[in-house]
């Protein structure tokens, strides 16, 4: 009698929960399925589309709703959509080809996000370093990019911990619904992502850029001033 009303219990209980990473999960909720050297390659393969000196094929395995978010002094949401990202980067690297990342540090972690990268930027002949990382779905594809200035002040994290990975690092990855779902697909009109962006500022301002991409965009890139550069890559 007790084993049987044990087991209907449980079984109650199990019907009735939640399903592990279901449409509104956090990247935290995955664990990766691909190894630590696929993620350092697409880091590679991310950045080979911002290098004028690289294979113009070589580019990431990139998500068909895939969004890139680069905290300030940088210009927030610059990429939403697979084929609006890699556009924008074709033009950027257009109108300065010379730019290159030659040095380049890509990693693959056990934890969301599982690639991050570590690199310095030549633009205009001049040093930028960047601190970049890569969420992942479950079929190995990039469905999110958070980027920082590598500079005291910006980089988001302390300076003995140059991979981000102490537990109160502020990253906006994970706090996005639907990052770890299935497909890594998220839904800025889902009841999670209004719920979320209620209560947390960042995720409700990207909400507000995914939008209107290219309205916020010129309201950003007007704001952040002539010395964008000088700021975000340490020129002053």
């Amino acid at each position: 009698m007790w084993l049987s009303l044990f087991f209907s219990l449980g079984c109650a209980h199990l019907e009735n929960a939640p399903p592990p990473c279901n449409e509104a999960a956090l990247s935290t909720c995955q664990a990766p399925v691909q190894d630590e050297a696929y993620f350092s390659e697409q880091g590679n393969r991310y950045f080979d589309t911002l290098d004028g000196s690289a294979d113009p094929e070589s580019r990431p395995n990139y998500a068909l709703l895939v969004a890139r978010w680069e905290w300030p002094p940088w210009l927030l949401l610059t990429g939403y959509g697979r084929d609006l990202t890699l556009a924008v980067d074709k033009a950027v690297l257009a109108g300065a080809p010379d730019t290159t990342v030659p040095v380049r540090d890509c990693r693959g972690f056990d934890v969301a996000p599982f690639g991050r990268c570590r690199v310095t930027m030549i633009i205009e002949g001049k040093e930028c370093p960047i601190y970049e990382e890569f969420t992942f779905n479950p079929q190995g594809e990039v469905t999110f990019v958070e980027a920082w200035s590598n500079l005291p002040g910006f980089f988001p994290s302390t300076d003995d911990d140059p991979w981000a990975e102490k537990a109160e690092v502020d990253r906006l990855s994970t706090r996005i619904p639907g990052l770890g779902n299935a497909t890594g697909e998220i839904d800025i009109t889902s009841s999670a992502m209004l719920a979320a962006a209620q209560s947390d500022a960042d995720v409700a301002e990207f909400v507000r850029h995914a939008e209107d991409f290219w309205g916020t965009w010129n309201e950003t890139y007007a704001a952040a001033g002539d010395d964008l550069y000088a700021r975000g890559c340490g020129w002053q």
